[in-house]
């Protein structure tokens, strides 16, 4: 969650669209009643600073009342979202921008397959994601009940995967592997297992989470982006893009430490070079932002444009990024002025 001063941050920065959380176990801590305190707090915040911002309903947690395997999951989810939009409408703001479930490959994974975070299942994992995609479609009908023009961003993280040098007996599974992948965004279009009420209109934005170590070599290391079988990020960007004719916003990258800046600075080469090709792509999403303490239990790295707060709640500004992030604006804008191609992607 980002405080007022950090939104204000932003905004000197000219980063004026941001993603932020709408803490659901908050909100209904008990079943059907809603208080909203903590929301409107960043809501008005946010305002106040002109940011618009990108909502997720649920990023990997719920409410303690709520069982996620049950049916009633479902309708709870819904209802909540829906009201959210219900509460966005009556501080008359329209059109806004929600993410259902953020990330639901890594939470089925993580949550589901190897007991890393909640609900800390094993083996299970396959299960919670069509639990998930089945609350995100209920989720999307019950927010465009209230406001017809909401928009949809559906992150998901994206991967390559090589077999091993020399053992080409692994392609077949490490490409299946790498398919895996587009499972979210295809039961949400329709494109797999219709049954759970996917149509092309659930599919809005497509949200690409990516970071350094999202290309691996199956059952074996991470390829570096130097190396030689390191599939360029705007090739990748090209096949999503490909698949599905939806606008692409990168909803998750960065690195730690003396990383950031030159991970940035790939992302954007590698964005720019997708634009050119046509591919529409609406914004890149640095995550953290702001820097936290690890909810993993590991050692805290830097992370973010923003430092961690003082005793006084301001954050320091990590300049050579902010350097870094204002060419890339400017460089931007002039290639915007300066014609792209025409992207045939159309709203939804």
């Amino acid at each position: 969650m980002l405080a007022s001063k950090d939104y204000a941050q932003l905004a000197a920065q000219n980063m004026t669209t941001a993603r932020d959380g709408v803490r659901w176990h908050l909100i209904e801590s008990s079943p059907g009643h809603y208080d909203w305190s903590s929301f409107l707090s960043m809501f008005h915040a946010a305002q106040a600073s002109r940011i618009q911002i990108i909502w997720d309903l649920c990023h990997f947690g719920w409410p303690d009342h709520v069982d996620v395997w049950q049916p009633d999951f479902i309708q709870q989810f819904a209802r909540f979202a829906g009201a959210v939009a219900a509460k966005m409408r009556d501080e008359g703001m329209t059109g806004q921008y929600f993410t259902p479930i953020n990330a639901i490959s890594f939470l089925a994974w993580a949550g589901g397959d190897i007991a890393h975070i909640q609900p800390m299942a094993s083996e299970r994992g396959r299960a919670l994601k069509l639990q998930m995609v089945r609350a995100t479609l209920a989720a999307i009908d019950a927010i465009r009940a209230i406001d017809s023009t909401a928009r949809f961003l559906q992150p998901e993280p994206v991967v390559h995967i090589n077999a091993q040098a020399g053992r080409p007996e692994m392609e077949a599974a490490a490409e299946a592997q790498r398919l895996a992948q587009f499972d979210v965004w295809d039961m949400l279009s329709g494109k797999s297992m219709p049954e759970l009420g996917g149509r092309p209109d659930y599919l809005d934005i497509i949200g690409i989470s990516y970071h350094p170590d999202n290309q691996w070599f199956y059952q074996g290391g991470i390829i570096p982006v130097d190396d030689v079988h390191y599939r360029p990020f705007a090739s990748v960007l090209k096949e999503i893009h490909q698949r599905y004719h939806r606008p692409l916003l990168i909803a998750e990258t960065g690195a730690h430490s003396d990383l950031r800046v030159t991970w940035m600075r790939y992302i954007f080469e590698q964005c720019i070079q997708s634009m050119k090709d046509g591919v529409a792509i609406e914004g890149i999403c640095i995550y953290p932002v702001a820097d936290y303490r690890s909810w993993s239990g590991e050692k805290h790295l830097p992370f973010g444009l923003l430092g961690m707060q003082d005793a006084n709640g301001n954050r320091s500004l990590f300049e050579p990024l902010a350097l870094e992030i204002r060419s890339q604006q400017i460089r931007l804008i002039s290639l915007l002025n300066g014609g792209l191609p025409d992207s045939k992607d159309q709203p939804a």
